[in-house]
């Protein structure tokens, strides 16, 4: 790190404070202003800032580990989120910014009645705003221990390698985590989330550049020798975008272990519709669902969300796999695999460039770490404080509580980080542990039978059963997951028949506010025949489907080309091109108006 690496990082935390300061009097005017922007926010803002926000300083590590394990195939464990996703496009888009509310946990009022929804809802925003959000940013902060381990090894704080405070062990890498967290708290709790989105679209491009510089100069490496290279000093089913059955090994004996049936048929039928995961709720939710209920109308929700998956899935992640691929040539025998990520910003980039690559760490970790605490914040402070601790308090005081609260969020964080070491394996903890819940976010939308207890029984079912498996089994991760969302499954469904419906008054209320229309709420349409429904479900299935096979072919074909294979890329690319014609008649048939008004 010399002058110039320097001068680059100073800047990019001015420029990422500047836009902070400049946007704290806008944000300050009311919660609405401080977490929804005021609802004005343009589609391609709203967007990048939900791809910025998915691209923390973690991914590139996990994806990494990924492939060390799995070879390219191992990103089925996240490349499955695509299905859920274009549900959320075509069906959950306009229905989140026609509700009208301030966060996605104040669904549970509109939707649920009763005591339970009370509790739901209370429950729901400790659980998820801080519980949950903290495991997520637990995992980010790990992924920045690891950056600035390998890259400043020998960093102290006073002289000291780590410091021991109530019995937990912080080590002086975390420690300075923590003072970047201090940072991204200041600006955030000043700019909310008009600030936050302006500056993730900021750091998005500085993250991008960076990680396609870093790919192109892994390839150069001597002892690389460029695409070809890399694919003669490799197995072959390393490459392979789909998994096989079994392991296998290479000439020198080197084993390359690729999915089990049982994994990717977990990733590809299951996973993407029964767990919740960051970013990736099934039905949309979390800061996504901030994002959408943010934009400008229901037409700016949709197309931000339709970016959010095209720049998400298709568009970054090869400079992340080529990376990672290399990884296992300069270092195959490194224990921690996704630190080979940052060896090879460290012993590969030059000056000016290692500095920028650092300052695309920071700014991918910044912008994660921002959304969340803001979207936590609006779960307490929205959902707790507001309807359980101090009802008819001020704007200001609200505000006032929710720049106090990104703090306390930000301190928490640091101490649950100390209790993870390997990033893939927090992500599968949050996707085992919420195994089940998927269906009742995604349904509660479309039957009116749903109630608050599906969705407790459903949160809380998985915790009964994945402990278990995990402590007295030595079953995989997917089959866990199998058993986890079976078990759930039956035990909503169950307590939903066995408890009573959500009371007819709210039901009505729910449905002449977003006015879902299918089978579903045939019993309650019936009722209000002056309130015309959602229809043509079909077409948006239409478009749902050439939405994933559009994104997966321009993946793939992306692929192709790095790896040289021409005719498979001209081919996929075709197949997008008639998954983009599927959207278009889909959505005229359909009827464009009557989802983007």
């Amino acid at each position: 790190m010399l002058t110039l690496d320097w001068i680059i990082i100073a800047l990019f935390f001015t420029i990422s404070l500047g836009i902070g300061i400049y946007m704290s009097k806008r944000a300050g005017k009311s919660t609405s202003d401080f977490f929804l922007s005021g609802r004005n926010l343009p589609w391609y803002i709203a967007g990048t800032s939900m791809v910025a926000t998915t691209f923390a300083a973690d991914t590139p590590l996990a994806v990494t580990e990924l492939v060390a394990e799995s070879g390219i195939a191992g990103n089925w464990l996240w490349w499955n989120m695509l299905f859920g996703g274009m549900l959320t496009v075509f069906f959950f888009a306009r229905l989140w910014r026609r509700a009208d509310i301030l966060t996605d946990c104040e669904l549970v009022s509109i939707r649920y009645s009763g005591a339970s929804a009370r509790f739901l809802r209370g429950f729901r925003a400790l659980y998820i705003g801080v519980v949950m959000n903290v495991v997520v940013l637990a995992w980010v902060n790990l992924a920045m221990v690891k950056i600035l381990w390998v890259m400043f090894p020998d960093i102290t704080f006073f002289g000291h390698s780590s410091i021991s405070f109530l019995g937990i062990e912080f080590s002086a890498h975390l420690l300075l985590v923590g003072m970047l967290l201090l940072f991204v708290s200041l600006y955030s709790s000043l700019s909310g989330l008009w600030g936050i989105s302006l500056t993730d679209s900021f750091q998005f491009v500085i993250a991008m550049v960076g990680c396609i510089a870093l790919a192109i100069f892994a390839l150069r490496h001597p002892d690389v020798g460029g695409m070809a290279g890399l694919k003669a000093k490799l197995p072959e089913s390393v490459f392979s975008f789909f998994p096989t059955v079994s392991s296998k090994s290479d000439s020198s004996g080197t084993q390359m272990l690729t999915l089990s049936l049982t994994a990717f048929i977990t990733y590809l039928g299951v996973q993407w519709w029964a767990s919740w995961y960051p970013g990736a709720e099934p039905g949309g939710g979390g800061y996504v669902a901030q994002r959408m209920m943010s934009a400008k109308n229901e037409k700016h929700s949709l197309l931000a969300t339709l970016w959010f998956q095209v720049a998400h899935v298709a568009l970054r992640p090869w400079p992340w796999i080529i990376v990672a691929l290399v990884t296992l040539v300069l270092y195959p025998d490194a224990a921690d695999k996704g630190a080979t990520y940052i060896m090879v910003v460290k012993d590969i980039m030059p000056t000016g460039w290692l500095g920028l690559l650092l300052a695309a760490f920071l700014a991918a970790f910044m912008s994660t770490i921002a959304s969340q605490i803001v979207w936590g914040t609006s779960y307490i402070v929205n959902d707790f404080v507001k309807p359980f601790i101090k009802p008819n308090a001020t704007e200001k005081y609200y505000v006032k509580v929710s720049r106090i609260t990104t703090f306390v969020l930000m301190l928490l964080s640091l101490v649950v980080t100390t209790q993870f070491s390997k990033i893939s394996d927090a992500w599968r903890f949050v996707l085992a542990c919420s195994g089940g819940i998927g269906l009742v976010l995604i349904l509660r939308w479309f039957w009116w039978r749903i109630n608050a207890w599906s969705e407790i029984s459903a949160m809380l079912a998985p915790f009964l059963v994945y402990p278990w498996l995990k402590l007295y089994t030595d079953l995989e991760f997917e089959p866990m997951l199998l058993i986890t969302v079976f078990v759930a499954t039956a035990v909503w469904i169950l307590v939903t028949y066995l408890t009573k419906p959500t009371d007819e008054q709210t039901l009505t209320s729910f449905y002449r506010r977003i006015h879902p229309g299918g089978i579903g709420w045939a019993r309650i349409a019936k009722k209000n025949p002056d309130i015309v429904g959602d229809s043509g479900y079909k077409y948006l299935w239409y478009s749902w489907f050439g939405g994933c096979i559009t994104i997966l072919s321009v993946l793939f074909a992306t692929g192709k080309v790095l790896l040289g294979e021409y005719i498979y890329a001209i081919v996929l690319f075709a197949i997008a091109l008639l998954g983009i014609r599927i959207i278009i008649v889909s959505l005229r048939k359909h009827g464009w108006e009557k989802i983007v008004n």
